[in-house]
């Protein structure tokens, strides 16, 4: 079984994808951090050092290959990953893909207690420039979240729901 996990960026996806994947006995997968081990520089440095197409095309070439594998893993994939290529085909055709619908104002609340200059998007926003940000992004992504399988709204998601649906 492949499980993706998509939404916006500060939506739980790899707190949510690790508990999942813990309580399914699945390996765990942070498409990001496979990334950063193949080329061996952080998202951050990538976007800066290289651009954001070369990582969308970066992105979409190491999901598919983790599409195409015969594993079975719970993956937490970047915030934009659905957004480019076929990507939210890909995930659709070979895995159950969940949508963590959080409110804005939660993932603005959320971010602003993170280490923002580790996200590239949100490296240099004021609080309000942050919820700004958030909200643009969610109207233009929100058309590509709402191809998932499975939708989950509001700020307290929780697990042992997720499991029920997908496994019901």
């Amino acid at each position: 079984m492949k499980i993706f996990l998509i939404g916006l960026p500060g939506s739980g996806k790899t707190t949510i994808g690790k508990l999942l994947a813990d309580a399914l006995h699945l390996p765990f997968v942070d498409l990001d951090v496979e990334i950063e081990k193949a080329e061996g520089k952080s998202i951050h440095q990538i976007f800066e050092m290289k651009k954001e197409n070369y990582f969308r095309e970066v992105e979409s070439t190491t999901l598919k290959k983790f599409c195409s594998s015969s594993e079975s893993f719970v993956m937490s994939t970047g915030g934009g990953a659905p957004c480019f290529h076929d990507n939210m085909t890909k995930m659709n055709d070979s895995g159950k893909t969940i949508f963590l619908d959080v409110s804005a104002k939660e993932i603005a609340d959320r971010l602003e207690k993170t280490n923002l200059t580790e996200r590239p998007l949100f490296a240099k926003l004021s609080s309000d420039q942050l919820k700004d940000k958030i909200e643009f992004l969610r109207s233009h992504r929100i058309g590509f979240y709402k191809q998932a399988q499975f939708i989950f709204e509001g700020n307290d998601i929780f697990t042992e729901r997720i499991i029920s649906k997908i496994t019901s």
